[in-house]
């Protein structure tokens, strides 16, 4: 095998390096729904999150607000992201303002419509606990953003314009409740629900 002179082999690899980083930076453009800028990956709780799918709520003709999934790994069913292990992310960015206590509502009824009544007696602490802290925002207006995550070990976790809300719910049910409103049976908006699982 002829060896290759040292100066050409730190071209090639400098050059091998270059186009990695090419294509890893390729692959982690941010993508733009209505406007709004989502990263393609992210890191929570030191673990790398990828875009699973993004979408626009729609109420009638009216766009309310962007929905971004990360997740560890890709998923194209209900059942495969609400199984998935370590954290996840719902990312909404307002499209329009809204009554925080209205969208507060909305969500409570998105989780009584998708999960099994059987359920709900464990989920209305925290259904009560999100509530109030909608009621207590007032108002969320166009561009502003909150995330809802789940941390293995901590729990729920809601954060209104960059501020953690106190007191995360543990339960792991009640996370899987929360996605249920855009991937239950009965979803928010079935366009969303297709997009966030990845699907054109």
């Amino acid at each position: 095998m002829p060896r290759v002179p040292l100066p050409a082999l730190c071209c090639r690899l400098a050059l091998t390096a270059c186009l990695g980083l090419a294509a890893l930076g390729a692959s982690a453009a941010p993508v733009d729904v209505a406007g709004v800028r989502l990263e393609d990956r992210l890191a929570l709780a030191g673990s790398p999150l990828q875009l699973n799918g993004a979408g626009v709520r729609y109420k009638a003709v009216f766009k309310v607000y962007t929905a971004g999934l990360y997740l560890g790994q890709k998923a194209s069913t209900a059942e495969e992201v609400l199984a998935a292990a370590g954290p996840k992310r719902v990312a909404i960015t307002m499209l329009r303002d809204i009554d925080a206590n209205e969208l507060g509502k909305l969500f409570t009824k998105g989780v009584e419509e998708n999960s099994p009544r059987s359920d709900m007696v464990n989920l209305i602490p925290g259904l009560l606990r999100m509530g109030q802290m909608f009621a207590d925002q007032k108002q969320l207006k166009a561009g502003d953003t909150f995330t809802i995550d789940w941390l293995p070990g901590t729990g729920t976790l809601i954060t209104v314009r960059g501020v953690p809300q106190p007191e995360p719910v543990k339960e792991p049910a009640f996370y899987n409740a929360l996605l249920r409103i855009w991937l239950g049976p009965s979803p928010a908006d079935w366009k969303l629900k297709d997009a966030l699982l990845g699907k054109p």
